[in-house]
């Protein structure tokens, strides 16, 4: 892959000079300076139809020589000793997934910044919008023509065109007669009316076709298997995979349109497990399924919906034996912020398949995105089960459903915690998880008691952990007492005599905090070796440490 990025590098040096997707920086100025490129580029990207836009240290904008840059975005910190990668992300909305690549040209470091293009919305920095305009970055609102075409970038609605060739004749009978049903248990005041519409009325009224011609959206739904020919080049495919622990495949298969039947298909193909749990109290009930029917459909209704039939990937359903189930669709999530999206509980305002979503909505086979994403939440609560964990990268929206209790005791004492919002259960789900939480959070978690530790290595307060059975997993993430180690070390001493600091790193190593990498370990142990040595406790001679008499 470095090859890949070395070869593009070259392709852009190819160009005549600086391009308003392209840019070049000799060395890192500051923070905010980036922030405004990654808005300015990833909008000019999308005005010049490209995929990408490109900001990239250590070649000279001028003559566009290789100069080499001491830019290191990996160990670069902000005000409040924030990552800068991460740091560039929570203040860009819509978040981008733009990547860093770090790359050698004879020994001459290269930064390169890969920055998608957006759609449908300006990316801003900080609340404000920036474009490039020649080689100089600008407000956008300077610009409102600009800004118009951004917003108008993805205005054109993929489920709503008209496959002008083809008829009702190409569309399932069974699940027609299927549509009906939900339309009418959707609209009960239609319900005496539906069963007189002929087909060409239903479907206009069901908003599946548009003056009874035949859209995308009617194929996806209602389409025969052989009728998926009409929407090419777009996939209408869902895979359903099973694999084991090890993560080996161990049985799949595929289903085509209409998607309408092979919702219900898929759904009775998941092996829907019972979970039981140890009971003890009357929190739990004795046994659930490990995944809430509402969750399976919900999910991939919502992949069918939200997918981007335009680039042509499949949505896959995997199933593994460690009681996870991860639904995956194609096309970035418009929403961008899953918290925003659950905490609001506001539908959302723009889809990509307008036309597809609300045909969906009319046959109650998803709810609006805010409200269906936050039931899901909170079915899972309801469990005491882990939260969705939703993965927004490569263009691509995937979420992981695990269907069993991480601990029980840990879930049920969190249950009665009678101010525990589902804003903390999120937050404090990822700490469980070693995932970054946003500062304001983690200070929230932090007055009730819910974590310890230092950012960015939160872990489980005692205050919980003691009423729980994560006291291991709490002392093995905190760390024991100073004293604790200081006694090893004078036990060892009293026993051998004498020792080298090697074998005293060797002997704590595995003993401290597991929040601690091996460099920062060994520098605690240095500092109590030295801290012991001011104390009187043990001294050394040559390279030997040894106890005192006092000791």
């Amino acid at each position: 892959m470095t090859d890949y990025f070395k070869n593009l590098v070259q392709q852009l040096l190819n160009e005549p000079n600086e391009q308003e997707w392209l840019e070049f920086k000799e060395n890192f100025h500051g923070p905010e300076e980036i922030g405004e490129r990654i808005s300015a580029l990833s909008n000019r990207a999308c005005l010049c139809s490209k995929r990408y836009g490109y900001l990239i240290f250590g070649i000279k904008d001028d003559d566009q020589t290789i100069v080499g840059t001491t830019f290191e975005p990996k160990k670069q910190k902000t005000k409040g000793n924030e990552d800068l990668e991460f740091w560039l992300l929570t203040r860009l909305n819509p978040r981008i997934d733009f990547k860093i690549h770090e790359l050698d040209f004879d020994g001459k470091r290269i930064i390169l910044f890969e920055i998608p293009a957006t759609s449908g919305s300006p990316v801003s920095f900080l609340h404000e919008a920036y474009i490039r305009v020649g080689s100089y970055t600008k407000k956008l609102k300077d610009y409102p023509g600009k800004a118009k075409k951004i917003w108008q970038s993805m205005s054109t609605d993929w489920s709503a065109e008209i496959c002008h060739e083809a008829t009702i004749q190409d569309l399932d009978p069974v699940a027609i007669a299927t549509a009906r049903q939900l339309f009418s248990r959707k609209n009960p005041r239609l319900a005496e009316e539906v069963p007189h519409w002929d087909d060409a009325t239903f479907l206009n009224k069901a908003r599946l076709t548009i003056q009874a011609k035949i859209t995308h959206t009617a194929i996806v739904l209602l389409g025969l298997p052989e009728s998926a020919h009409f929407i090419n080049p777009a996939v209408a495919q869902i895979t359903w995979i099973l694999k084991g622990i090890d993560g080996i495949e161990k049985d799949y298969q595929h289903f085509y349109t209409p998607f309408l039947l092979a919702v219900d298909e898929l759904y009775h193909k998941i092996r829907n497990l019972k979970y039981r749990y140890i009971v003890n109290g009357t929190l739990f009930p004795e046994e659930v399924d490990q995944y809430d029917p509402y969750i399976i459909r919900e999910a991939l209704s919502n992949a069918i919906a939200h997918q981007d039939y335009r680039i042509g990937g499949r949505i896959t359903v995997v199933e593994k034996e460690d009681s996870t189930l991860t639904f995956q669709n194609y096309g970035s999530f418009l929403p961008v912020s899953i918290e925003n999206v659950i905490l609001g509980d506001t539908p959302e305002q723009k889809y990509r398949n307008t036309f597809l979503v609300n045909a969906m909505m009319q046959l109650n086979l998803i709810d609006t995105i805010g409200s269906g994403i936050r039931r899901m939440f909170l079915k899972q609560r309801e469990k005491f089960f882990p939260m969705p964990d939703y993965t927004l990268a490569n263009n691509r929206v995937q979420v992981k459903i695990t269907g069993k209790v991480l601990s029980i005791e840990y879930a049920r004492k969190l249950a009665e915690l009678p101010d525990l919002s589902l804003k903390n259960i999120i937050a404090l789900d990822q700490v469980q998880k070693n995932q970054l939480i946003n500062d304001d959070d983690a200070l929230e978690l932090r007055k009730k008691g819910l974590i310890d530790g230092r950012k960015p290595n939160y872990c489980i307060s005692a205050d919980v952990a003691e009423h729980t059975d994560q006291k291991i997993e709490y002392l093995e993430m905190r760390g024991l007492d100073e004293k604790h180690y200081q006694a090893l070390i004078l036990e060892y001493l009293r026993k051998f005599g004498q020792v080298k600091r090697s074998k005293l790193e060797k002997l704590l190593l595995d003993k401290l905090p597991q929040v601690l990498n091996e460099s920062k370990k060994i520098n605690r142990i240095r500092n109590l070796m030295q801290k012991m040595h001011l104390n009187g406790l043990i001294k050394t001679e040559g390279k030997t440490w040894k106890i005192t008499k006092l000791s």
